[in-house]
């Protein structure tokens, strides 16, 4: 048997490593390349492989960078089941369609202005246009003078001029087409994934319903052991259980770890930390008559803030202004942890559930349903705290706020999340930092989106420890202090230097470590 390393290899985005065996290709995660949008589209769109090929595949967990690429490899010819923890499968009813419309807009956008350019083109050119006006056909790319796009009317000058269609990646048929091939499996429960394979999946405790899994190849009499991370989490973290470390005792020998290495070169700051971080940020803005602008992943960081947030106003520590969750997506996340409470660990019990409260909902948190109200947020000149996707700032949401706020120094832009490189998210933090740095002196950075120059005068504040990665020395620890025995590791999921140092640190603490490059065979 082999395995085969095809997304995420020396890159943080798009997880996908293939198993082969005599009889079975069995797939670990099937996600979505995220980055710059050409790029990243090239990426996606084709699948590295025949999807008729695969007989099963085992997600470790919901986010799209894991999962986002389903829809495309089970609309075609793909005839297996999707094994994952039920609360995966839950979150999945909501990311993956969530992820289905983000294609479909984009193409619309696209194909706009595509038809937009081509008409700037055209303009004066004789009979190009047959006579009628520019600025009148421009008017029919949107409906009825407001800002949606004419979806017929832009498909009709694609045909009749000849220009280039964009499709999207996937629909949302496709997305419900992938759904119903999900079967969701509890922790600690063996299922066969192929001839003489099984699966078993154990807590990841990095997002809800994260999970490691073991999978086990017999043959001939021997069995082979690959241990699958997925994403490790941080311990000691509220709302979730730690990773595990106590494997049962037939599932501890491992030929082959394959685990991330996201935070491979760097330590996060201290659990205890986040809260007192929080609150600082939180009281030197309200105090200065800003808000705070939070660019938050939906799933897994949104459902965190809150709940550091319901701390804060409980113990009286921060104003209690009114919070926003401008995402529909992070809304009905929010109510997939309400139904998995039995995924808690003891401290939310403690705090919350013991004593009636809902961890995410208080008096002051807002959860937006439509335009016209996250609109209305951006009108509104109180202090307020905002949390808002996409994560990265690429789209979404966020960009109307930070529209709207990131010129004015009394509000806090605060990054609570991993950005990756070429995202605007990334851009605000690194040139934001560097102008913090440099006193506040000079031109401030320009940040461009929605095709304009914005200056980014609003501070740039980060929290790295509300990272749901682990970082280097708790990756270390869960080697260390769980009871595998592994004979090696193969570091996915981190940059490339990230995946390297950390293979280094790794090599000093006596592990056998290789980081693969994408298409390599590694052979069990």
């Amino acid at each position: 048997m082999h395995i085969t390393f095809l997304g995420a290899v020396r890159e943080v985005t798009g997880s996908m490593h293939m198993i082969t065996t005599q009889n079975d290709h069995i797939l670990l995660d099937c996600g979505m390349f995220q980055g710059r949008r050409k790029e990243a589209a090239e990426k996606n769109k084709v699948m590295p492989f025949d999807p008729s090929i695969i007989t099963n595949i085992v997600l470790s967990h919901a986010h799209i960078d894991h999962s986002g690429r389903l829809p495309l490899l089970t609309r075609k010819d793909f005839q297996g089941r999707i094994f994952c923890t039920r609360a995966t499968h839950d979150t999945c009813r909501y990311l993956l369609p969530d992820s289905a419309k983000i294609q479909e807009s984009d193409a619309k956008y696209l194909n706009y202005k595509i038809v937009k350019r081509a008409l700037a083109e055209m303009q004066g050119r004789d009979g190009k246009i047959q006579g009628r006006d520019a600025r009148e056909i421009k008017g029919l790319l949107k409906e009825n003078n407001s800002h949606r796009i004419n979806d017929s009317a832009i498909s009709d000058f694609i045909r009749k001029y000849g220009l280039e269609h964009i499709e999207p990646i996937y629909s949302m048929q496709d997305a419900d087409i992938a759904l119903s091939m999900f079967e969701g499996l509890p922790y600690k429960e063996e299922v066969t994934i192929g001839k003489g394979i099984t699966c078993k999946l154990y807590e990841a405790g990095h997002i809800l319903g994260s999970a490691v899994s073991i999978i086990k190849v017999k043959s001939e009499g021997t069995t082979r052991t690959i241990c699958y991370t997925g994403d490790i989490g941080r311990f000691d973290k509220p709302i979730l259980r730690n990773p595990t470390l106590e494997f049962e005792e037939e599932d501890r020998d491992i030929d082959l770890l394959v685990m991330e290495s996201t935070y491979g070169d760097r330590d996060h700051e201290s659990i205890n930390d986040l809260k007192p971080r929080l609150r600082d940020v939180l009281n030197r803005t309200i105090s200065g008559g800003g808000s705070v602008i939070i660019p938050s992943f939906a799933f897994g960081r949104t459902q965190e803030l809150l709940y550091y947030i319901h701390e804060l106003y409980n113990e009286g520590s921060v104003p209690k202004v009114p919070v926003w969750v401008d995402s529909p997506l992070a809304t009905n996340i929010t109510k997939v942890f309400g139904e998995h409470p039995e995924m808690y660990d003891r401290e939310t019990h403690h705090t919350f559930l013991q004593n009636g409260l809902n961890p995410f909902h208080f008096k002051e948190v807002n959860f937006t349903t439509s335009v016209e109200d996250s609109i209305a947020i951006t009108r509104d000149t109180r202090s307020h705290i905002v949390i808002s996707a996409s994560g990265m700032c690429e789209a979404g949401r966020i960009l109307h706020h930070l529209r709207y706020k990131i010129h004015n120094p009394k509000n806090t832009i605060l990054i609570v999340g991993y950005m990756a490189q070429n995202t605007l998210g990334r851009r605000i933090e690194e040139e934001g930092g560097r102008f913090e740095e440099g006193g506040r002196k000079g031109d401030p950075p320009m940040m461009r989106f929605y095709g304009k120059d914005y200056p980014l005068l609003a501070r740039v504040e980060k929290i790295g420890g509300f990272s749901a990665h682990a970082d280097r020395h708790e990756m270390l620890r869960f080697l260390k202090s769980s009871n595998l025995n592994i004979k090696k590791i193969a570091l996915v999921h981190g940059e490339e230097d990230q995946a390297l140092s950390f293979q280094d640190f790794l090599g000093k603490e006596g592990y056998s470590v290789v980081v693969p490059k994408f298409g390599e065979v590694y052979d069990i």
